[in-house]
């Protein structure tokens, strides 16, 4: 990680009064480049190489009573930016955060969290089209995460339109969506032992459906949108293994239409030694619908994989082979992918 320059916050002492000059903050950036060659069998792959450019801009500050601020913006594969958070974690009061994109605090960041070596099962050039549970996470919100009791924290994101859109400053998310409010709750347990640990954790997130008009965008709802998330993961010396569930439920009451996902997956990981590491997992992913005959035989999508990386200092040589069946929950999908990468770290 390199730092670009220190900005002094002086400035802001009119509105700001708890900031201090003598607590400037600093930048730092930090990015990888990574080159890839993806084949994929019964598929139209075209040019088989790829490159990612990816850049991460972090603030930190500390403010006079001893509170620390935090900003953080990540550029990730030729977008403007891919996630951004500003944070302020108080000294007994816990986190308090404004995120756009990635995981953040709700269940976005817990929709696949099974032991890998490199990729998800699902992340190795496929497109297995699997939709997975993501809260709040898609829309600007608002979070909070308590202090830790007992190595267990309290997550909670809110965003007063759960619409995907992801505003600059200055600026709301337009036309009414028949979206409303949303919120996630996520309870997270990490103890660590001697000889290992786990990490036990269970979120749900609500989005209202009374928002807009409904009738309108042919979206007939008897319910509102419900996501769920549950897993369980163990590290004993080298081995971590890990196993979780996901679900949600679209609340349609229209005759054809998708009424719910669901969706587990389950991995294991070793560590070699310091640099080399291999792991296998595998997801399953349920699409069932409001017919009742529909449900009879659900679309499904099946998926497992073999990731192994090994890493040199800055240099990291990865590789991912998985195999799928039913990719986008469709018979004519299935798929064999091997992804051979190198990524350097600066």
């Amino acid at each position: 990680m390199k730092k670009i320059t220190k900005y002094g916050l002086s400035a802001l002492c009119g509105s700001l009064a708890a900031v201090s000059a003598a607590h400037a903050g600093e930048l730092s950036v930090a990015g990888a480049g990574t080159m890839t060659y993806t084949s994929v069998s019964n598929a139209v792959t075209g040019n088989p190489f790829g490159m990612s450019t990816n850049i991460t801009f972090t603030g930190s500050g500390e403010l006079d009573g001893g509170q620390t601020f935090a900003l953080s913006i990540a550029n990730d594969d030729k977008s403007v930016y891919s996630t951004a958070s500003i944070s302020l974690t108080t000294n007994s009061l816990g986190t308090f955060g404004l995120n756009q994109g990635g995981g953040g605090k709700g269940i976005g960041g817990y929709d696949d969290k099974s032991p890998t070596a490199w990729e998800e099962s699902w992340g190795s050039g496929l497109s297995a089209g699997l939709d997975l549970p993501k809260g709040v996470s898609n829309s600007t919100n608002l979070n909070w995460t308590s202090p830790k009791i007992a190595a267990t924290s309290l997550h909670v994101a809110y965003a007063p339109r759960n619409d995907g859109a992801q505003n600059n400053d200055k600026a709301t998310s337009g036309a009414i969506s028949h979206k409303g409010y949303g919120y996630d709750v996520v309870l997270d347990m990490n103890p660590q032992f001697d000889v290992g640990g786990f990490n036990l954790y269970a979120g749900y997130s609500f989005t209202d459906l009374g928002g807009g008009s409904e009738q309108a965008q042919g979206k007939a709802r008897q319910d509102d949108h419900e996501e769920g998330v549950a897993g369980l993961i163990l590290n004993v010396g080298p081995v971590t293994a890990g196993i979780q569930y996901m679900g949600e439920h679209l609340a349609s009451q229209v005759e054809g239409n998708v009424n719910y996902y669901g969706n587990n997956s389950w991995g294991v990981a070793f560590n070699v030694n310091d640099n080399l590491s291999v792991s296998y997992g595998e997801t399953w992913s349920k699409k069932g619908f409001v017919d009742p005959s529909d449900n009879e035989n659900p679309a499904r999508t099946e998926i497992e994989a073999i990731n192994i990386a090994y890493t040199m200092g800055a240099a990291s040589l990865k590789f991912a082979h998985a195999e799928m069946i039913n990719g986008k929950y469709n018979t004519a999908n299935d798929f064999d992918a091997t992804t051979i990468a190198l990524s350097l770290a600066f």
